[in-house]
């Protein structure tokens, strides 16, 4: 597993104080060892790495666990299922646009909403006195 896809969003997580050894956080240029602990924040997790061995060149993905071990607490991978399921469930109303299937079933809602011989334009005549307003 590759912690992240490319190095510059690498370099911009240690930037921004999302990868820590120990209790500091790291710049990019810094130099690891064998047996250091690599802590990276994703929200809403917090990875956490031990480095097994490291090497002079860069490796593809795929030869990635080779020289990384993920030993991220059970607690913080049950944390990303809960997120994972609960999707857009949890959004609140009234951010944001809405999503297709929304989009969809607000559509679908107006044209049956017309379908049933709603009438929805008024005309109001400023002549009319059929009201009485007392006061």
């Amino acid at each position: 597993m590759r912690i992240f896809k490319t190095r510059t969003i690498a370099t911009e997580a240690c930037k921004k104080g999302r990868v820590v050894m120990g209790d500091n956080p790291v710049k990019p240029s810094r130099m690891i060892k064998v047996d250091d602990i690599i802590k990276v924040r994703k929200p809403p997790v917090t990875y956490s790495f031990r480095v097994k061995a490291l090497t002079e060149n860069r490796l593809g993905a795929k030869l990635v666990p080779d020289y990384m071990e993920n030993i991220t607490p059970k607690s913080e991978l049950d944390l990303l299922e809960v997120v994972k399921i609960s999707g857009f469930i949890d959004r609140r109303k009234g951010l944001g646009r809405p999503t297709k299937r929304e989009g969809r079933e607000l559509s679908r809602f107006k044209e049956e909403s017309m379908d049933d011989g709603w009438d929805f334009d008024f005309d109001f005549d400023d002549d009319d006195d059929s009201f009485d307003y007392e006061d």
